[in-house]
């Protein structure tokens, strides 16, 4: 079976899981062909990435007149479909924030990705987020290339399901995955009942490395690790103010910043007017291995998101026996539960961030470690990229099949 993804920016330091999700479905004997909407913007973190790069075709780099020729040849061949895809741009642009003419270049980048797809033999398209990359998807399958399905992630997909015409792609969908249970039920109420039954739980997987990796011993350091991108979303500026309480109270703890982006700057500054220097550390931009052993040398991970879906960095700190200090919104419950995995706080609750600051810092490592164990447990049992990626190659199967037997029906 040969399967195309499709991504905005592919690959990208933060598409670990994605790059993962391919390897496991080509150990499971799926030829995956991999489409990148625009180029990656980063140079490859890693030696994977720099492979996953050589494989990937950037639908951007087929340049002006290979959209128009794309575009041209389309509708000299195919007019029909081609009124088809068009009356789709115009129908989610109409109501997109992106705008009307937006669509129209999607539709021309449609007409390059569906030759593609039909050169190589594509049987099935498979798009990662709900956003542009699905509106791609949607408009290649009225093109006539092959039946398309969709991962959404969230928030983003669920801040504005009606400007991306998140119920018009699932419609059109052969199936919709989501990484939680709290996914499925927020596309359950943006979607039609009748097309509820498409919508699938494939969760984001941590491959073998993390999973078989043997459990190492927490350190008496207080060292707490905040791995993710400096932005709004992810509630820094909340954990400084947490921590500057912490400083007050004389409680001694090092708090590890790894990141970068646009808060970088408010950070520094809030850092220092709370008189923090000591205390913190803004890492910056880590690689996977160094994420990894900043993670185990931490007694644990705090990320006070005020929005997610379910974060790649929470299964990778609980496989690796860590426990997570995190905020109860989306999917995130599904995997920490305070006392069991971790501690759960009220999204924007200092005072509750503190609490579990105060407590992390003060635990007995051998109670850090029954944790952590506990959480390692519920991501072998749940979040095994192997074990996912079955149940995405049984869909796959399933929705060849069903094009199959439509097609020879007519």
């Amino acid at each position: 079976m040969k399967v195309a993804y499709l991504v905005n920016q592919y690959p990208r330091t933060s598409h670990s899981f994605i790059r993962r999700e391919i390897r496991a479905l080509e150990a499971l004997g799926v030829e995956v062909l991999r489409f990148s909407v625009r180029p990656a913007g980063e140079e490859p973190a890693s030696d994977e990435d720099l492979a996953e790069q050589a494989l990937t075709r950037v639908v951007l780099r087929a340049g002006l007149l290979g959209h128009l020729g794309a575009s041209a040849a389309r509708l000299a061949r195919q007019p029909l479909a081609f009124a088809r895809a068009l009356r789709l741009a115009v129908a989610l642009g109409w109501r997109s924030d992106r705008g009307l003419l937006r669509h129209l270049v999607y539709l021309a980048e449609a007409c390059v990705l569906a030759r593609w797809l039909e050169r190589a033999g594509a049987q099935h398209l498979h798009a990662h987020f709900g956003t542009n990359p699905a509106a791609l998807a949607a408009l290649c399958g009225e093109l006539g290339a092959p039946r398309f399905s969709f991962t959404v992630h969230g928030p983003e997909e669920f801040d504005k399901p009606q400007f991306i015409g998140l119920r018009e792609k699932v419609r059109r969908a052969a199936f919709v995955v989501a990484v939680s249970s709290f996914g499925k039920s927020q596309l359950f109420r943006w979607v039609r009942h009748a097309d509820w039954p498409k919508v699938q739980v494939v969760r984001c997987g941590v491959g073998d490395e993390l999973l078989r990796a043997p459990l190492t011993p927490v350190p008496q350091a207080p060292r707490l690790a905040c791995v993710a991108r400096l932005s709004e979303q992810k509630g820094h500026l909340l954990l400084l103010e947490a921590a500057g309480h912490l400083a007050r109270e004389g409680i001694p703890f090092e708090l590890v910043l790894a990141g970068d982006g646009p808060l970088r700057a408010p950070i520094e500054a809030l850092v220092a007017r709370l008189g923090l220097g000591a205390q913190v550390r803004l890492a910056g931009w880590m690689s996977g291995e160094e994420v990894r052993q900043l993670i185990l040398s931490s007694r644990a991970l705090v990320l006070p998101s005020f929005a997610e879906g379910l974060p790649v960095v929470v299964m990778e700190a609980l496989a690796l026996g860590r426990p997570v200090i995190t905020s109860a919104v989306a999917g995130i419950p599904e995997l920490v539960e305070t006392g069991v995995t971790g501690w759960l706080v009220p999204a924007g609750s200092v005072e509750g961030l503190v609490r579990a600051l105060r407590e992390a810092v003060a635990a007995a490592p051998g109670r850090l470690e029954e944790m952590g164990r506990a959480g390692a447990a519920l991501v072998a049992a749940h979040h095994d990229a192997g074990r996912e990626a079955g149940r995405l190659k049984a869909l796959f199967e399933a929705a060849v099949a069903g094009q199959a037997a439509g097609q020879a029906a007519a």
